[in-house]
């Protein structure tokens, strides 16, 4: 027993001194008991280490730890689980010595470790070296999990490390055939592959190709392993390994004929590069003959609805091919090209119906009867020429007229009241930190902590604990003063209430908030930010010292607006309870109250007055003077952009608190360049237009900046705020209107999207001014803020939602713009996706019947080519001589 003793605290020692080489040797010719005698003070350490600075000694000592650990456990399990800790991950013991100290043990056991090891997955980071020396000690069946595979493909690929090539490995590793078999079964392995597989002469592509060539690789097996992966698609990093790796291994005519089946369904389905791939393999199968007519219309079918116009086109062009060599095939062919006359794309259009008129006298009339049914998907103006050349009846039938059709107006919904339980309005507190919510959720739940914290504070708290746990000010240290400094700086929306509540700010600083707000707020977001913080800091600080029965200012509307009869019943019970209003809070509910009624304003008037008390007085005269109006506003150039600046807003009262007399303080354009806090944190500017509601103007142009970003800058996520202004209550000026400009010509497609709902909603309120709008994005394409490539998408899905002719007359004010610089210079600097704009505009003249003259689109008419632009210009240039509709 005491040699027993005497072994385990020298293996400790050594292990806890890091001498590698001496625990190693005390591990040789241990038995089993002796092993598991040591293991527990290993534990022991390992626990020590593991609560330990990370100095020096804990460094040093961690290999030797993770090697002797490994050697005691007599288990697998526990020595593959040891080998894989994360806490020993970082400073491990070698591959060479982890294999010097199993190397004892029964070949089953080293192989039951290999294999556990490689069941782990990549995050684990086992060594390959590690596994594939198990494999070999042990003599099992190589692994071919993630794991073993990824690290041999890295091991093979390390040439910077040796001498030889890829391929000479590959000969020389007695388990190539299985690993490279492993490859394709190994979900998305393609984003671990794809820049370890590389490119030029020694590149695993050209390896593996060579040695299928060799016969070391089954050559049916590798084609039909890559046609398989190609067909389960995945990500496109999957579909680029592979697809390069069955490009490489060149298959044979009679390889690419009986995998037909294959290349229609990938033709059909897959990616565009590999679609492109199996599009040519068809095409060239279907020019000598290995291609039936049958299946290359029903290739057809499926590629002619493809996104991608590449492969449409070129799908058009094989068609042409195969019925001048096989006219024969018109009975098959023609009804699949006639599928093209449903495509947006009027080009890909006027191509098929031009291959039908060359082709179409060849055909039965059954086949010809087909194709005039499949005409009536043809745009307005080429199914006027489809009745000329095909015979489409009905063409001279009194068409219908145009009706827009528009999204319905959004409707104004009431904030429903506070909840009545402190239990149920914690839960709503949970649900708003953590998905966030709109006005109505934030004032309603705000009310909520403001009126249960007045009737039960204690209880209040209590329920509030299970919900605000995941804050990290929760548990914050007291002796720091990071949680004082957090809540002097902002709020957080209700954030400082939960905090007051809990006990975790303290009142000082919820006074100097109060009394003097944010200690630095610059921005040009200050106005905005500073009214909406300054009420919550108010009512932080009014929980601690004189709390409030309620909010004057909580919304009777989800846009911000108050009812003012309902103000006056709020007033009415403050004086009941002989309550002090709040300052700010009060001239919120001013800003808040509605003013569009005269009639209910008077009689609010009325009833305020009778209150006798100071506030009623103030709201009284407010209800019958006019409020602030908008102030002047100018454009300005800012690089590519167009800005604006704002006047002073008159009518805001001098006794106003400080915070909500600086939203009337002018906006200029050296303040809006300025970046923020504001600029990066989104989360509060949906509740800056129920700050100011009825006044959107105010709260777009101190947006306008950023908003321009997403189509100058390329910025993402700003234009989200869009459909918030769209529907909210007040003016839509230039400020608005130029937010959706830039909207629509952001760089990425949910921000596009956030400015067409905009714009949908504007159109549906009546607000929208088209001609206006047009004006502000050809000045803005002309100036290369916006792009009319992304115009054209958003107006696109503008269109296709009904609104043809809101499209129509946004296109109008704005063509010209770019036509006039065509006519001019001979190319407009912005001519990229020029032709894509005309189309849209072509097609909602098309819909619309709309006619006249557009300025300068004569000159690019007449222009020579056949470009996009050119071609589109002809187009709506005879739509609007020939008043074409729909």
């Amino acid at each position: 027993m005491s040699g027993a003793v005497s072994a385990n605290e020298a293996l400790l020692r050594a292990v806890r001194a890091g001498r590698m080489g001496e625990a190693a040797g005390l591990l040789d010719g241990m038995t089993d008991g002796e092993r598991r005698a040591c293991l527990p003070a290993l534990k022991d350490l390992r626990k020590e280490l593991r609560a330990a600075p990370w100095d020096a000694a804990s460094r040093k000592a961690y290999p030797a730890l993770h090697a002797a650990g490994a050697a005691c456990h007599t288990g697998a399990a526990g020595t593959a689980t040891w080998l894989t800790a994360a806490d020993l991950r970082w400073s491990q013991a070698s591959p060479g010595v982890l294999l010097h100290v199993l190397g004892d043990r029964e070949r089953d056991w080293l192989g039951d470790v290999a294999h556990r090891l490689a069941d782990r997955p990549p995050l684990a980071q086992v060594p390959y070296e590690l596994m594939s020396g198990l494999v070999r000690l042990s003599g099992c069946p190589v692994p071919t999990t993630e794991t073993y595979v990824v690290g041999w493909i890295e091991q093979v690929g390390s040439l910077w490390q040796r001498g030889d090539t890829i391929l000479q490995r590959l000969r020389q590793d007695p388990y190539t055939a299985e690993l490279v078999a492993a490859v394709f079964e190994i979900p998305d392995i393609g984003s671990r592959l794809d820049w370890l597989f590389g490119d030029g002469p020694d590149s695993w592509f050209d390896a593996l190709a060579q040695l299928t060539r060799e016969g070391a690789l089954d050559r049916k097996a590798m084609v039909d392993a890559c046609v398989a992966r190609l067909l389960r698609g995945g990500v496109p990093s999957d579909c680029r390994v592979f697809l390069r790796l069955l490009t490489a291994l060149e298959l044979t005519r009679d390889e690419e004929r009986e995998r037909a089946p294959d290349w229609l369904a990938l033709a059909s389905d897959a990616v565009s590069t590999v679609a492109s791939h199996a599009q040519s393999v068809l095409g060239s199968l279907a020019l000598d003959g290995g291609l039936t007519p049958r299946q290359l219309a029903e290739m057809s079918g499926g590629v002619l609805f493809r996104p991608e116009k590449k492969l449409v086109r070129a799908q058009l062009v094989l068609l042409g091919k195969a019925l001048r060599r096989d006219p024969s095939s018109a009975a098959e062919l023609l009804p699949a090209v006639a599928q093209a006359f449903g495509h947006e794309d009027t080009d890909v259009q006027e191509r098929a119906l031009k291959l039908v008129e060359r082709h179409l006298d060849a055909a039965s009339p059954e086949v010809r009867g087909e194709v005039v049914d499949a005409a009536e998907e043809l745009s307005p103006g080429l199914r006027v020429r489809a009745a000329e050349t095909l015979g489409l009846e009905g063409a001279d039938r009194v068409q219908e007229p145009y009706v827009e059709l528009l999204p319905p107006a959004p409707e104004p919904a009431r904030v429903p009241p506070a909840p009545d339980s402190a239990v149920e309005l914690a839960e709503e507190v949970g649900a708003l930190l953590a998905s966030g919510g709109d006005v109505a959720a934030f004032e309603r739940t705000l009310d909520g902590l403001v009126r249960h914290g007045y009737r039960d504070r204690d209880a209040l708290a209590e329920a509030l604990k299970p919900v605000v746990t995941r804050l990290w000010w929760v548990d914050a240290d007291p002796r720091y003063p990071s949680v004082e400094k957090y809540f002097r700086a902002d709020p957080h929306g209700l954030e400082v209430v939960l905090a007051t509540l809990l006990g975790q700010v303290s009142t000082a600083t919820l006074h100097s908030a109060d009394q003097h707000g944010p200690m630095t707020d610059p921005c040009v977001h200050s106005a905005m930010a500073a009214a909406f913080n300054a009420r919550l800091w108010e009512a932080a600080y009014r929980l601690r010292t004189d709390p409030l029965p309620f909010l004057l200012a909580t919304p009777t509307w989800g846009s911000g607006l108050l009812e003012p009869g309902e103000l006056v019943a709020r007033l009415d019970e403050y004086h009941r309870l002989g309550a002090r209003p709040g300052e700010t809070d009060f001239a919120q509910a001013l800003l808040r109250v509605r003013r569009d009624d005269s009639a209910a304003s008077a009689a609010a008037a009325e009833r305020a007055a009778a209150l006798g008390t100071a506030e009623g007085n103030r709201l009284a005269l407010w209800l019958t003077t006019d409020g602030p109006s908008l102030p002047w506003s100018s454009r300005r150039t800012s690089g590519v952009r167009i800005l604006l600046e704002l006047g002073e807003l008159d009518g805001v009262p001098g006794e106003f608190p400080p915070a909500f007399r600086r939203i009337g303080r002018p906006v200029g354009l050296f303040k809006a360049r300025a970046y923020c806090a504001h600029y990066w944190d989104r989360a509060e500017r949906h509740h800056w237009l129920a700050v100011v509601p009825g006044r959107r103007e105010l709260v777009a142009a101190r947006l306008l900046r950023e908003l321009s970003g997403v189509a100058v800058e390329d910025t993402r996520g700003n234009a989200s705020v869009l459909p918030l202004i769209a529907e909210a209550p007040g003016e839509a000026g230039e400020a608005v209107h130029l937010c959706v400009a830039y909207g629509l010509g952001a760089r990425h497609p949910e921000d596009r999207l956030s400015a067409v709902d905009a714009l949908l909603v504007l159109a549906a309120r009546g607000q929208l001014d088209a001609e206006g709008l047009g004006a502000d994005l050809g000045q803005l394409m002309r100036r290369g803020a916006v792009k009319p490539l992304r115009l054209a998408e958003s107006v696109r899905t503008t269109a296709t939602t009904g609104a043809y002719a809101t499209v129509w007359e946004i296109l109008r004010a704005a063509l010209p713009v770019l036509l006039a610089d065509l006519a001019t210079d001979g190319a407009a600097a912005s001519a990229r996706g020029f032709g894509e704009l005309l189309a849209v505009a072509a097609e909602c003249a098309e819909r619309t019947g709309a006619r006249g003259d557009m300025a300068h689109l004569a000159q690019a008419a007449d222009r020579r080519g056949s470009s996009r632009l050119v071609t589109q210009a002809r187009r709506l240039r005879a739509t609007l001589d020939h008043a074409v509709a729909a």
